[in-house]
């Protein structure tokens, strides 16, 4: 925690002299800043960052008021406390000092001893709460690792056994989140693919997803159909779910042999499939069920048989429905667009282009949800290439 003799106390008074009362008083304890005016304020805190503003009202240009207003919408000062020392002593002048956001209010005349206790009081309040953030954020540093450690890296060894391409990212919307995508060989020697997107975002998320990838995993071991592996997971995260929370879930099952697809969707987003000389379409036309809901559900499957170049691209909704600053929604349309404009380069090069024609779509607009791209290319097998020659 920060010791109180490193805090900075920017000090705002256009009289000089209550300036020169509060610098001998707090010049032994604490680092400080000084400002003669609103602008000078505004400057300094935007320059150097106090821990602490004690804020005079009745000033030339901007006023107090304007300044802690101004102080609370700065992202470096947001949150730094702020105490008023004012002449004025009337209950709505104090009432609306706290509305534009200050932490405490007292009034002049005041006494030193009283103004270095509650200077005190701030600044160990201030320091607590960072240091409380920092563990926060300590902790959620290490929960997206563990998190971003269960997803597959190192495509080479299916890209090799199933003579395939992968590219894939994942990018939530907070520390961690609740996107997912999974890879694995099953003991058929099938390749399994899945991608799943839980409901709402942060810690609360990722727990879930956990869980359902952990499911999802050791289900494709001893399920071959990806519609009765919905099946199973389903009931399983429905059994013991009491937050309510769900998950949209696409399943994938390739066979490198016959190049047979067979795909089962629960209530997730439909993969695109670019295919040489057709235009950009969708995998599978239904959406289905997201998992978590209720037991005993039945999902569709959609076979399809794909050619050596095919690709597919699974991707969640932080995709197709980010938003830019006008409120204007990425869509399906514009998905369908971007991802045939990229279907030339390899499936590393669609994944990062389509990531960066959403983040050019939304602009200066936050990240709202998080966002999942797997994308998958069929190869040429040893014996189509010989047949080519």
């Amino acid at each position: 925690m920060k010791n109180l003799s490193d805090c900075r106390v920017l000090l705002v008074d256009d009289a000089k002299a209550n300036l020169d009362i509060l610098v001998e008083g707090l010049k032994s304890d604490h680092k400080l800043s000084l400002a003669l005016n609103g602008e000078m304020a505004l400057q300094i805190a935007a320059r150097t960052p106090p821990d602490l503003v004690l804020l005079d009202i009745m000033m030339p240009g901007l006023d107090g008021y304007e300044v802690c207003r101004r102080l609370r919408q700065m992202p470096e000062t947001a949150e730094v406390p702020i105490m008023f020392l004012s002449s004025l002593e009337e209950v709505q002048n104090k009432t609306r000092g706290f509305e534009v956001g200050a932490n405490d209010y007292l009034t002049k005349p005041f006494e030193m001893l009283e103004v270095k206790a509650r200077v005190r009081s701030l600044l160990k309040a201030k320091a607590y709460s960072d240091a409380i953030k920092e563990q926060i954020a300590s902790e959620l540093r290490v929960a997206r690792e563990i998190q971003m450690g269960m997803l597959p890296h190192d495509f080479a060894p299916f890209e090799r056994a199933f003579r395939v391409e992968f590219g894939a990212v994942l990018e939530p919307a907070r520390e961690v989140g609740g996107d997912l995508y999974g890879v694995c060989a099953s003991p058929r020697e099938r390749l399994v693919l899945f991608l799943g997107d839980v409901s709402g975002k942060g810690i609360p998320a990722s727990m879930f997803m956990v869980r359902a990838i952990s499911l999802a995993r050791l289900l494709s071991r001893e399920i071959a159909e990806p519609e009765r592996i919905l099946a199973r997971l389903n009931d399983e995260l429905a059994a013991d779910n009491p937050s309510g929370m769900f998950v949209t879930f696409l399943c994938a099952v390739f066979d490198p042999v016959s190049k047979q697809l067979v795909l089962a969707n629960a209530g997730h987003c439909r993969p695109v499939l670019l295919r040489a000389g057709d235009a950009p379409g969708w995998a599978v036309k239904n959406m289905g069920t997201a998992l978590g809901f209720e037991p005993d559900l039945e999902f569709e499957r959609t076979e399809l048989t794909l050619r050596a170049g095919d690709t597919l691209v699974f991707y969640t909704d932080g995709v197709s429905e980010a938003f830019n600053p006008h409120d204007e929604c990425y869509g399906n349309e514009r998905l369908l667009g971007d991802a045939g404009a990229l279907a030339e380069q390899s499936p590393p090069a669609i994944t990062t282009g389509l990531l960066q024609k959403v983040r050019a779509f939304a602009d200066s607009a936050p990240q709202s949800d998080d966002i999942a791209i797997l994308t998958l290319r069929v190869g040429v097998s040893s014996s189509e290439k010989d047949g080519r020659a």
